[in-house]
């Protein structure tokens, strides 16, 4: 029987697993405060009637829709969390291939 051959890892590859290996991804307390809004992060608008927070206008109008049908949507109603903190946000934190500055 002959030997195997061993195995190539491309440039890319490697850089790759580098990066995956040392990039913050969500995980531990920065990832759980960018989850959960941080303060705000990605989380801008919220739900008056539920709490729940949502990155855009449109994805909080389908979770209205859809969890609040029965009531009329209003969009004067809902909460800019942005507005409040001052735009404050996470940017970087559990993101991949972002930077912390």
């Amino acid at each position: 029987m002959g030997k195997a051959k061993p195995t190539k890892h491309t440039a890319a590859e490697i850089k790759a697993k580098v990066t995956a290996a040392t990039v913050n991804k969500g995980g531990g307390k920065a990832g759980q405060a960018d989850r959960l809004g941080g303060n705000v992060g990605h989380a801008r608008y919220r739900c008056p009637i539920c709490m729940l927070t949502a990155p855009s206008m449109k994805n909080m109008e389908s979770h209205h829709e859809s969890k609040h049908p029965t009531v009329a949507w209003d969009e004067s109603k809902i909460t800019d969390l942005h507005a409040i903190t001052g735009g404050v946000t996470t940017q970087g934190v559990a993101v991949r291939g972002s930077k912390k500055k």
